[in-house]
């Protein structure tokens, strides 16, 4: 994870993202939302309390999860100091932003019900995976969840968006499988997959229909949930 790479970007990051995803026919926050959303509707027997957003960069996701989860506190944590001054700037009083130095969560075991990256783990080195889920794992309560969104490399559209972003140059795309067996070897258990994003934003009428595709292995993301 290099701080200078992505504080370089930080300031052009939402105009970059908006034009990488172009062809999709949505905007960044449609993306952002959808993945709060999912996380929601997997959370209405037990909301959360308290959140963690690992990798929360300029804050895409704020706003979401105030609307969400209006009465749960928002930790939004990331390695780029610059990011999260924009995020700070967009969204004052909405969450604690506390930088992170890339290998231990300043906070303590069991401090959050639901942890969060999306598309956080694709610029992380591999080797760096599990002792980083193990630290998401620690600051989760015994009943916590982790919830982790990827691009899904065996979408043509997806590697052809993320080989063409300047702030995606270093990322290394993973197979849905290969982060499963990472979450279970750092301890989690219970895990469920679902893939997500099949039509874009031209098809949308269609986008009900997704949510009896969530196996098939095309969708553009994916997303991982996991229980301490």
């Amino acid at each position: 994870m290099d701080k200078a790479e992505f504080d370089r970007f930080a300031d052009e990051y939402e105009q970059q993202h908006a034009s990488n995803i172009r062809l999709s026919g949505e905007t960044p926050a449609y993306f952002a939302r959808y993945k709060v959303q999912d996380v929601a509707h997997l959370c209405t027997e037990q909301p959360p309390s308290r959140i963690l957003d690992f990798g929360a960069g300029v804050g895409a996701s704020v706003p979401h999860w105030s609307e969400a989860f209006p009465e749960a506190s928002l930790t939004c944590l990331d390695v780029s100091q610059r990011s999260l001054d924009i995020a700070r700037e967009r969204h004052p009083g909405s969450a604690d932003y506390c930088i992170f130095d890339g290998v231990t969560i300043p906070f303590p075991a069991g401090s959050f019900d639901v942890a969060f990256a999306a598309c956080v783990f694709h610029h992380i080195d591999s080797e760096d995976h599990i002792p980083l889920l193990r630290e998401l794992r620690r600051v989760l309560t015994d009943e916590g969840r982790l919830f982790v969104f990827e691009h899904n490399p065996l979408n043509p559209l997806t590697r052809h968006a993320v080989n063409t972003c300047p702030f995606d140059a270093n990322a290394v795309l993973i197979r849905a499988g290969t982060l499963h067996e990472r979450l279970r070897a750092a301890g989690f258990d219970r895990i469920s997959l679902a893939y997500r994003i099949f039509f874009p934003g031209a098809l949308s009428a269609l986008r009900p229909l997704e949510r009896m595709l969530t196996r098939l292995p095309l969708g553009a993301q994916y997303r991982l949930c996991a229980q301490r």
